[in-house]
């Protein structure tokens, strides 16, 4: 049933550079699902047909509505009904609890609809050009701004829609939450700051590279900016979000401790 919708997007949609995340993420779902197919199994069984059937049903519904209006993003979308609704109908609540980060971690893959993409972008365009040009400037850089245009030097360099930050908040978002999931910290509220700071530190993390392709381009010149080292650049935003988190994590270990339960 979704062997041709998966066809499409791995044709289409992620062989660009701002969902080709989305493999990724699906290998991520299939793993944790295969993980947890003997507690799914063994889960006790309570069917819910009253619950499953409707959800089934509207999921199918979604889907059909998805093929011929031939819009994709609701032919993925349909799967959390289609799956969920199933195995509620069949098996129960039990059963979905166990896979409800897989299905839950699909929201990643999903692509992110035009019109919250333009109307975010722009903010963030605008921030990231606003806190790197304050930044630079009391580091005693001879840079000014306009807009979204930096000055710095001889050179003028725009903040173009791939430097807002988009981009690398999703797949960054998508890396945190598997982070966050992966350590099983026992604290809920360890677990809560993590999965809070997700977004500051993805947005830093761009902002750390628009900064770094600015003094890239002052120090060595536009073609080094625009070149290779632009490339390049998007793995500082990687390894600046990823130092990040473990450090945060690694700081809340030390200053959350789990309750011990004392025996009397």
């Amino acid at each position: 049933m979704y062997a041709p919708v998966y066809t499409e997007v791995g044709g289409t949609l992620w062989t660009t550079e701002d969902e080709a995340h989305g493999p990724l993420i699906l290998l991520v779902c299939l793993w944790f699902a295969w993980q947890k197919r003997h507690a799914f199994i063994n889960a006790p069984l309570a069917p819910r047909p009253g619950m499953g059937i409707p959800l089934f049903v509207l999921g199918l519904l979604i889907y059909v509505f998805g093929i011929s209006q031939d819009v994709v993003i609701l032919q993925l979308v349909s799967q959390w009904l289609v799956i969920g609704g199933f195995i509620l109908w069949q098996r129960g609540m039990a059963s979905l609890r166990v896979l409800r980060f897989p299905l839950l971690f699909m929201a990643f893959m999903f692509p992110i609809p035009p019109f919250l993409i333009d109307a975010m972008t722009q903010p963030l365009k605008s921030w990231v050009s606003y806190a790197a040009d304050q930044i630079l400037y009391n580091l005693g850089y001879p840079i000014a701004r306009q807009g979204v245009t930096l000055a710095i030097g001889q050179y003028e360099l725009l903040v173009a829609d791939a430097c807002s930050g988009m981009r690398s908040l999703v797949a960054l978002s998508a890396l945190g939450v598997l982070f966050v999931y992966i350590s099983q910290r026992p604290s809920r509220l360890h677990r809560l700051l993590l999965l809070a700071s997700i977004v500051p530190l993805a947005l830093t993390a761009n902002l750390v590279r628009v900064i770094t392709l600015v003094l890239i381009t002052y120090y060595l010149g536009d073609e080094a900016g625009q070149g290779f080292l632009h490339g390049t650049a998007g793995m500082v935003v990687f390894m600046s979000a990823m130092i990040g988190l473990i450090g945060w994590d690694a700081l809340l270990a030390r200053l959350i401790r789990p309750r011990k339960l004392s025996v009397a």
